[in-house]
Order: C-alpha cells, then sequence, then structure tokens
C-alpha cells in the first residue's frame, strides 16, 4: 500500500538526534572547507570566520560566543525544545569544526570548488535541520521565526542578511574570495529557499 505522503507525521527522538547529527556534521565539513581557503558565507557562522581571520581565535570559540544572544529569541519566540535542540547542534558544530581538521587532510582543495561543494553542504545540512524543528544559530533563528510569522521564505531573508556580512568581507579578504564567498552563499541560500516552504515537507518535530 502506498503511505499517504500529504498527512504529516512526527518525527520520532531518534530521527531528530540523527537528522542533528547528519545536519551538523555537513555544516562542520562545509565551514572547514571555507576555513582552508580563507572563504566566508552569511549568518553567524559567517561572522565567526570573519573574525578568525582578522583575529586568530579559533572559529569553534567564536561562534559560541556570537551565537548566545539570539537563545533568547529562540525560547522566547520558537519555544524552549527548538533551543534546547539548536544550542546543542551549536555546540556540535563548535566542536566538529575543531576536529575535522585532525581527522581530514583537506590542505589542497581550489576555493572555487570548496566555495561550491562547502556551499551545498552547508545548505543541505541546514536544511536536514530546519526540517526536525532545530538550527545552528544566529540568523537561522531569526530567519525560521520571520517565516512562520510573516510568511517571508527563511533562505530569502538570510539571503539579504548574508549579502550584508559578504559585504563586509571586502575589507578583511582578497577580492576574488569575496567573489567565491559569494556564489557559495547563493548555492546555500537555493537549497534551502527551493526545499524549505510550506507543503514542500510534511513531517515534523
Amino acid at each position: 500500500m502506498t503511505p499517504d505522503l500529504s498527512t504529516p507525521s512526527r518525527h520520532s527522538l531518534p530521527e531528530d538526534i540523527f537528522a542533528m547529527l547528519i545536519g551538523t556534521t555537513l555544516v562542520s565539513l562545509g565551514i572547514v572547507f571555507y576555513a582552508e581557503v580563507q572563504l566566508t558565507t552569511g549568518s553567524s557562522a559567517g561572522l565567526a570566520l570573519l573574525l578568525q581571520y582578522a583575529t586568530g581565535w579559533p572559529f569553534g570559540v567564536l561562534f559560541f560566543l556570537i551565537n548566545l544572544p539570539f537563545y533568547v529569541l529562540a525560547v522566547l519566540r520558537m519555544g524552549w525544545p527548538f533551543a534546547i535542540k539548536t544550542f546543542a547542534c551549536v555546540g556540535l558544530v563548535s566542536v566538529m569544526t575543531v576536529q575535522f581538521p585532525v581527522w581530514l587532510d583537506i590542505s589542497d582543495v581550489e576555493p572555487l570548488f570548496a566555495a561550491l561543494i562547502g556551499g551545498g553542504l552547508m545548505g543541505l545540512g541546514i536544511l536536514s535541520l530546519f526540517r526536525h524543528k532545530a538550527s545552528v544559530g544566529g540568523i537561522n533563528i531569526l530567519a525560521l521565526f520571520v517565516q512562520e510569522n510573516f510568511g517571508i521564505r527563511a533562505g530569502y531573508f538570510q539571503l539579504g542578511v548574508d549579502l550584508l556580512i559578504l559585504v563586509a568581507a571586502f575589507f578583511i579578504l582578497p577580492f576574488d574570495r569575496v567573489i567565491y564567498s559569494i556564489l557559495g552563499a547563493l548555492v546555500l541560500n537555493l537549497i534551502i529557499a527551493l526545499n524549505h516552504r510550506p507543503g514542500r515537507y510534511v513531517g515534523f518535530s
């Protein structure tokens, strides 16, 4: 018998945990690609990357600290389950981005390849988290809030914010790295905009 795919089904806790692990792994791997060739992206991850290049501080520490203020919005607007999942996801990304270079050597990678593949990995990872009511914090939280309350697609809203962060990158990174970063941001946000919208996916957490 063919299942009724139009009927929403609730994700189980193991499904949520598995999606969070897969999502944060993809996001972390994309960030490692970016950090290796000095690219940036949008949201809090992009801001943390820029600060890492400018200050030398570890990405994981910066990423975790930048996201702290957004947990207030997560609790007030999205609820405790979302906030707890997001806190866990931010923690996982902070740890994984430190460990991945130990486990995997990608010291020789073309910047354009890193931009496109890294952006795709991050887009798929964020999409996985969104579908299980989680995020990697920062602008992702604000983007989900805007979509659910004002009908503006999360991907399009985040794209606008990401462009502002990429403009700031012109003052820190070489010109070609910013162009590659913009291409990666387009890939990331198109994945979210095309796939995270009402009716496209009926599961819920």
